[in-house]
């Protein structure tokens, strides 16, 4: 096999890759092997009739595709190590020349990876983060705690009010009409969640058990039912039964049963400290993006299409894994949502050019500072792996392939580049 790189415009490449003929006529017997048995021949059992026949009665390429199929993504994969450039893209192939006896020809253009001219990256100015907690954010923090420890008592003694969860029926009118879908029975309803459409909780504050009560609303223009869009309607509603939120009293107990603490003031001074760290992380998360922003900013380099194009699909790919965790396919999500992949991949562009700049700057600076991910960082993220997969550390050394391993010593060197540049940052 040989591979000729050919560089085109926008750090793009076309490689040529030729097979050898003997490789071709291996490929093109598999898939001979593979399909005769579907091939039937007056006079021959299926599965008997000779390649030459099959080839004299639907021509010598009947076979080719099947071969070529089979032969391109093991040369391409031998073309990439051979070649000396870095690749940073899906390949877009193409066949130059398929028939047996002669060499197998395609080509395969790709994206290589764009040289970065580094600009600023010590000293480089960003805004200092608030990381001060309040007293009103311990409180909210608590309150959050508090409702989900709330009791909801029965309340029978008078009408709605806002914050209530009220059980409710109720049938929507439109000039007069009930119309599909506006109906429902013991439907539980929290007053102020702006669940229904605007309006309609409001003017079940005051209603009375038992009693019907008539709610007039208009339904907004971007409604999701064609028919109901900008529409006046009147639901007739019967609140069945009224439940109050109770929260418990902010004291030592209510302390002691939601924390390992005895007081409230030690919940509260644990609270500060959980916040504390938060934000400190937080803060650090936003300066890191600022100050690799402002690099960016201050660097040059062209980034081929091709190269965002499959950042774009690997986004979505990691994002329908994600939902696949949940029991959600991406058709199922599209379906659900009414989006569809080709706006997905739009939609992701901007974050996937941003992904590529803050790699490649950072890549950048990891070369131009000489850090490198050190053996006692590689068995460390080794550890983090083999904790995560619940397998021992030298299953992980043995499963890993040696690309595998370039690559996450790389991801280390840029992890640890990106610490350099936010420590050497100086805040406005």
């Amino acid at each position: 096999m040989s591979v000729q790189v050919e560089k085109l415009e926008k750090n793009m490449a076309k490689l040529t890759i030729e097979v050898a003929p003997e490789e071709l006529e291996k490929a093109i017997e598999g898939a001979y092997q593979k399909n005769k048995s579907k091939i039937s021949v007056p006079g021959f059992r299926k599965g008997k009739v000779p390649r030459q026949m099959i080839e004299r009665m639907y021509g010598k390429e009947v076979f080719y595709e099947d071969a070529v199929n089979a032969l391109i993504p093991e040369a391409y994969e031998k073309a990439v190590d051979e070649c000396e450039e870095e690749i940073v893209s899906s390949p877009k192939i193409e066949v130059a020349q398929v028939e047996a006896g002669k060499p197998f020809i395609f080509t395969a253009e790709v994206a290589l990876k764009p040289e970065v001219k580094l600009g600023k990256y010590k000293g480089v100015k960003v805004e200092k983060a608030d990381t001060e907690v309040t007293d009103e954010e311990v409180d909210k923090e608590i309150d959050k705690e508090r409702e989900s420890n709330a009791r909801n008592i029965d309340v029978t003694d008078r009408a709605v009010k806002d914050g209530d969860i009220v059980t409710l029926d109720f049938e929507g009118f439109v000039d007069g009409t009930a119309f599909e879908g506006g109906k429902g029975e013991n439907y539980p309803l929290t007053i102020g969640s702006g669940t229904f459409i605007p309006g309609f909780e409001e003017q079940l504050v005051g209603a009375e058990i038992g009693k019907e009560t008539e709610v007039n609303v208009t339904f907004p223009e971007d409604y999701q039912a064609e028919d109901l869009k900008g529409k006046a309607a009147v639901f007739k509603c019967t609140v069945k039964e009224i439940k109050e939120k109770e929260l418990p009293t902010l004291d030592d107990e209510f302390a002691s049963e939601v924390s390992e603490f005895e007081t409230l003031a030690e919940y509260k001074a644990d609270i500060r400290g959980r916040l504390e760290e938060r934000k400190a992380k937080a803060a650090r998360e936003a300066k890191e993006a600022a100050v690799i922003e402002e690099i960016i900013k201050d660097s040059d380099m062209e980034i081929p299409e091709a190269m965002i194009e499959t950042q774009q699909r690997q986004m979505i790919d990691e994002f329908a894994q994600r939902i696949q965790m949940q029991g959600l396919t991406l058709e199922q999500y599209f379906q659900f949502t009414g989006a569809s992949y080709d706006q997905m991949i739009e939609q992701v562009k901007p974050q996937a050019e941003k992904r590529i700049q803050s790699r490649l700057v950072l890549e950048a600076v990891a070369a131009a500072e000489k850090i490198e991910a050190t053996e006692e960082d590689y068995e460390e993220e080794l550890k983090s792996m083999a904790e995560a997969y619940q397998m021992e550390v030298d299953k992980v050394k043995e499963l890993l392939p040696e690309k595998s391993v370039q690559q996450i010593k790389e991801d280390i060197a840029v992890k640890k580049a990106a610490e350099f540049v936010v420590d050497n940052a100086k805040e406005k």
